[in-house]
């Protein structure tokens, strides 16, 4: 296999490090202004005039006054060529010793070879963190956009439309795109569009588009939701080659007024015709919908029969089953191509600013009965596990997004041999539940249980408990106003770790919330407790022991109760549920649900590798019995040494951490 891509860190450090000396200098130098909005757009004013400059091949002087000179004759031409992005009254604020030091960073850049955008990297260092934490979510990753559009693949005379464009990423890489196929920055304007909410997020793309073209281009600020645009693009509904973008997204956002949302198929109510297995929509205005879900709808509606369509969604949103309707509209209008799951680190763009939001990129084709497109037998899928950056912003230097278009144009070319996380392909046939996350259909794990046949039997959890080998339930929740009420521990998933309940009296409940509660959760020994929702804890298990039934235990958590032990052990279950191999298929089958992730009912489809070999078995039983007990007897020491110490179990909860 191709070693994953590495990137050019070197380059990515120099020209960062030159736009924060830039930043820095203009700070403590520039009088007038000091607020980084400011220094901004006067950096974005010098940035045009250098790249005018060097394509007039024009020989910067040496001189501070005359390099100012320069710049400030250069700028009165731009205002004259982009009257949309500067009004005639603006000039260059900067004194000529702040132009000249910024000349001179620019010279030790190679401008036209960055690997991102200028406008895009000098928001970056000088809006920082602000900027992510207010309007992040409008600057999609520069490989993500980049990987769309070589799948897409743009030609010369197709338009080009991003309906949700923030700060103009997709339209700015399509129109460098086409430029490298021949197009002239004079015949962009014709073919490339885009329409956003956000007049601030307008004349930044308009701003970013004029760097690549020098000419005037067709971004307005209009909502494409309610189509409240104006001729000639009202028109022009079902007529576009190409929709790229990446739809906000948030189920509490508020996306359309319901006027505009009834004007959507995908605003009504859908149900499941039980005849067919499809969605029928009913006549029911839904109360609210998310914005990604009408955004679906409308790239649909944006682009000609035949059209192709890129976007970025929510992983939720083709995964859920909340949101299945919505996939089984996509199948009914249109041809899906590709569907490339992103790793969560994508949109984190530091530390504290981006989200972990999981998301996937969606290639698609609308179909039409008049225009006769070649139905694909397969989909290709892949599952990103790096991306350049980690969970924090920082560079990682392994980016496998690059990799993955090679993969895609071998697989169009069918000559796609060697399948992996990074590229394989999936049979229409083999799509269930509507389910098009990437990562649930991994060949990776199922190649592994396959490699299990010879020596282990494959059992389905759901099997068992349809035979009632297996009894599973979910625990209860019981509010916060009812932790620090008792000593009766109240289990959460934190409180599942190593086989064992971490219990800790600080989130206990009353007597009463117990008794209320324990006929129906009926927690024993022998039981085991399975995290169910949440991030990096899911499939976490935990063994009740003798000294661990009187708890209270939440609905993030499983419980699975071996009904007869003679037959089936409990301890081999839960070594079966601690595998590697279950483990992954525990990740593949996680999907996320708003904000958390949940294995939900797909903990049926989990398949049990349990050795054929029966000595094995045991020996592998009283293992796992072993463990628990001796882990179990030297916290029960620990606590009864803390108890002797004082004399009575009273504030025993503050010493808890002695053992736990």
């Amino acid at each position: 296999m191709k070693a994953k891509q590495q990137v050019n860190l070197s380059l990515f450090v120099d020209y960062k490090d030159s736009l924060k000396l830039i930043r820095n200098y203009l700070a403590g130098q520039f009088i007038g202004a000091t607020r980084d909005e400011t220094l901004l757009k006067e950096v974005v004013k010098c940035l045009f005039c250098k790249l005018h400059i060097k394509s007039k091949s024009v020989k910067s002087p040496m001189d501070n006054l005359e390099i100012s000179k320069l710049y400030r004759q250069t700028f009165a031409e731009i205002r004259n060529l982009l009257p949309s992005i500067f009004s005639t009254q603006e000039e260059l604020l900067l004194d000529p010793k702040s132009i000249a030091f910024i000349d001179e960073q620019f010279n030790n850049l190679q401008l036209n070879e960055w690997s991102r955008d200028p406008i895009g990297d000098v928001y970056e260092v000088f809006i920082g963190s602000s900027i992510r934490g207010q309007e992040g979510q409008f600057f999609t990753p520069l490989n993500a956009v980049e990987l769309l559009i070589s799948i897409i693949s743009p030609q010369p005379g197709e338009t080009i439309i991003d309906p949700a464009c923030g700060a103009g990423g997709f339209l700015s890489s399509a129109a460098r795109h086409l430029l490298s196929l021949g197009v002239t920055p004079q015949e962009l304007s014709k073919y490339i569009f885009g329409i956003d909410k956000d007049q601030y997020l307008v004349k930044l793309t308009s701003t970013r588009l004029s760097m690549v073209t020098f000419n005037n281009v067709n971004i307005c600020c209009a909502d494409s939701l309610a189509w409240t645009v104006e001729s000639p693009l009202k028109e022009r509904l079902g007529t576009f080659d190409i929709v790229l973008a990446n739809p906000p997204f948030g189920s509490r956002i508020v996306a359309a007024s319901p006027q505009a949302q009834a004007s959507f198929d995908l605003g009504y109510k859908w149900t499941i015709n039980k005849k067919n297995g499809e969605f029928d929509k009913t006549s029911e205005l839904l109360p609210s919908v998310p914005p990604q879900v009408l955004f679906v709808e409308r790239c649909l509606s944006l682009v000609r029969p035949g059209g192709r369509i890129g976007l970025i969604v929510p992983e939720s949103l083709i995964s859920s089953k909340i949101y299945s309707y919505v996939v089984n509209y996509i199948r009914q209008n249109a041809h899906l191509q590709a569907v490339i799951g992103m790793p969560e680190s994508l949109f984190k763009t530091s530390g504290k600013s981006g989200t972990h939001t999981k998301t996937c990129l969606l290639v698609m084709q609308k179909l039409s009965e008049k225009v006769s497109i070649q139905k694909p037998h397969t989909l290709f899928m892949a599952e990103a596990k790096w991306c350049g950056h980690d969970s924090r912003g920082r560079q990682s230097g392994i980016d496998e997004l690059p990799e993955i278009a090679e993969k895609y144009q071998q697989y169009t070319k069918g000559k796609l041999k060697e399948h992996s996380h990074l590229s394989y392909e999936v049979s229409l046939g083999q799509i269930s539940a509507n389910i098009l996350a990437p990562r649930y259909y991994n060949p990776d794990v199922n190649e592994e249980l396959i490699s299990l046949k010879t020596t282990h039997n494959l059992i389905k959890l759901g099997n068992l408990i349809a035979s009632g080998i297996i009894e599973k339930t979910t625990g209860d929740e019981v509010g916060k106003l009812a932790y620090g009420a008792g000593n009766i521990p109240f289990v959460r998933t934190s409180d599942i770790s190593n086989w064992e309940i971490k219990v800790d009296p600080k989130q206990g409940v009353s007597e009463e919330v117990f008794q209320s509660l324990t006929r129906k959760q009926d927690v024993r020994e022998g039981d085991i407790l399975m995290v169910k929702d949440g991030t990096y804890l899911i499939g976490t298990c935990a063994f009740v022991t003798k000294y661990d039934t009187k708890i209270v235990f939440q609905s993030h958590l499983y419980k699975l109760r071996v009904t007869d032990p003679t037959k089936f052990s409990p301890y081999i279950l839960l070594a079966a549920l601690s595998s590697a191999p279950v483990r992954k298929q525990i990740k593949a089958k996680c999907f996320t649900q708003d904000i958390i992730d949940s294995l939900g009912n797909r903990i049926l489809e989990l398949i049990l590798p349990i050795p054929k070999d029966e000595a094995l078995v045991e020996r592998i039983t009283q293992i796992v019995k072993k463990s628990i007990e001796d882990r179990i007897e030297a916290r029960e020491l620990a606590r009864k040494a803390c108890i002797e110490l004082i004399g009575t179990e009273k504030d025993f909860a503050d010493c808890d951490d002695i053992y736990l």
